[in-house]
């Protein structure tokens, strides 16, 4: 698990700079891309039994769709994520929960707070992963679950050509940094979870495909992540836009719609 362990210094920079960018289009990103995670956000909850005795916190929690689906089912709902723009959309779609702006390697709650734990596409992407988890961990209750979503395994997934398209328009990453799909292996996600001090007890897939109704609205939530702002900064909306209507045109309908088949892996352990 060496790709993991990275140089603790970067924490506060990681933060920074991914809330810069992950808020630029933050609107975009609550009405069209977040909505692609649904199914999974539904299934992890379903494996969690939130209700009204959960108290809830999703790690990286965006625009706090997951929140609200949770608060929803009867939940106390907490967030942090590392972007002022989207937790502000978070607190509008889920009043009465608590969110906050934080690096997820320190998190801003007491030790054994929380029943149940999300990080939907969050831990790996952290300045550190692992510390990020093993926070997640410290302020889980004993016996608290946990749910990493990431990404499935690449291979034959159509959702894993549009991120492809990014990676001729983005700068080299650092040597070592680990890539969107490092979590994919199955040996390898439980070994971060160990590393973390969970322990793991299933790992399921879900299915969760990226519907659009046209190829403006597609061409919108696709550039509206951070990954994709740090593509248009590195070259232009243009080239970011001419990329992914090349990867997209496969998948258009005869209607003009798309449908890209995705999968997410999320592994289910204990605190």
């Amino acid at each position: 698990m060496m790709e993991f362990e990275m140089d603790t210094h970067q924490h506060a920079t990681t933060g920074k700079a991914n809330g810069r960018l992950w808020g630029l289009s933050s609107q975009d990103w609550a009405n069209i891309q977040e909505q692609t995670c649904r199914p999974v956000y539904l299934a992890a909850f379903d494996k969690l039994a939130i209700n009204e005795t959960s108290c809830y916190l999703d790690v990286g929690c965006g625009s706090g769709m997951a929140a609200a689906l949770a608060s929803e089912q009867g939940a106390t709902v907490h967030g942090v994520d590392a972007s002022q723009a989207l937790i502000k959309i978070a607190e509008q779609r889920s009043p009465n929960g608590s969110f906050h702006v934080s690096d997820i390697e320190t998190l801003p709650f007491k030790d054994d707070s929380f029943s149940c734990i999300t990080g939907f596409n969050s831990f790996q992407y952290a300045g550190d992963p692992v510390a990020a988890l093993s926070e997640a961990k410290r302020v889980a209750k004993p016996g608290a679950k946990v749910i990493i979503m990431t990404w499935g395994e690449p291979e034959g997934m159509q959702a894993a050509s549009l991120v492809a398209a990014l990676k001729p328009l983005l700068p080299a990453p650092p040597k070592g940094a680990p890539g969107p799909f490092a979590l994919s292996n199955k040996t390898l996600l439980r070994e971060f979870a160990l590393k973390s001090g969970l322990k793991p007890i299933d790992i399921f897939d879900v299915e969760s495909p990226w519907q659009y109704a046209d190829l403006e609205t597609a061409l919108r939530g696709l550039a509206s992540s951070g990954v994709a702002a740090k593509a248009i900064e590195n070259t232009s909306h243009h080239a970011l836009d001419k990329a992914h209507r090349k990867a997209l045109s496969p998948f258009e309908n005869l209607d003009g719609s798309y449908h890209i088949e995705a999968t997410f892996r999320c592994l289910y352990a204990s605190a």
